[in-house]
């Protein structure tokens, strides 16, 4: 009998071990991107940081800005909202892992720069740059995300540079 209890019982935490977790659904984080690049264009701060963990880490490349967490990214994006007039994002490729870990984005980035950045004087002239974005996720938002993009395309479309 005690061994019966006991055979039942390591088999049993044998088949819990054995269990896999759920797939991820890839669908839903592609839907994630699409929205990742509407949220860059609704000058909306709140519609982009939720997509985003507490926790973030988000890194715009070119400007050497790394924000860590939603209020700082809430921060980063004030300002960008704030600096840039016309902004808007048009998503051209998307790509999500089958593990559902991590992600792309290929944009391209319009609208005139109204106030300035360090090193970017504003000069109120439109530009366009494309540009691309890897995301890691974690549980259905992003935890860490780094943009690239072309700073001197958009300094010689802007005028500071030739």
């Amino acid at each position: 009998m005690i061994l019966t209890v006991l055979v039942t019982l390591l088999c049993g935490c044998a088949s819990s071990r054995r269990q896999v977790a759920a797939p991820p659904d890839t669908g839903a984080l592609g839907l994630l991107l699409d929205e990742w690049t509407a949220a860059w264009s609704s000058n909306d701060v709140s519609r982009l940081t939720r997509l985003f963990t507490e926790d973030v880490y988000y890194e715009d490349v070119p400007l050497g800005a790394v924000s860590r967490g939603r209020p700082a990214l809430a921060g980063f994006a004030t300002s960008v909202f704030d600096g840039f007039a016309n902004l808007k994002f048009e998503r051209k490729s998307r790509f999500v892992s089958a593990d559902g870990r991590v992600g792309a984005i290929e944009w391209v980035f319009r609208g005139r720069q109204v106030k300035d950045f360090p090193g970017m004087a504003a000069t109120d002239k439109p530009f366009e740059v494309r540009g691309s974005t890897i995301v890691e996720f974690r549980d259905g938002r992003i935890s860490r995300n780094s943009d690239y993009w072309d700073l001197a395309t958009y300094m010689r479309q802007v005028g500071l540079a030739r």
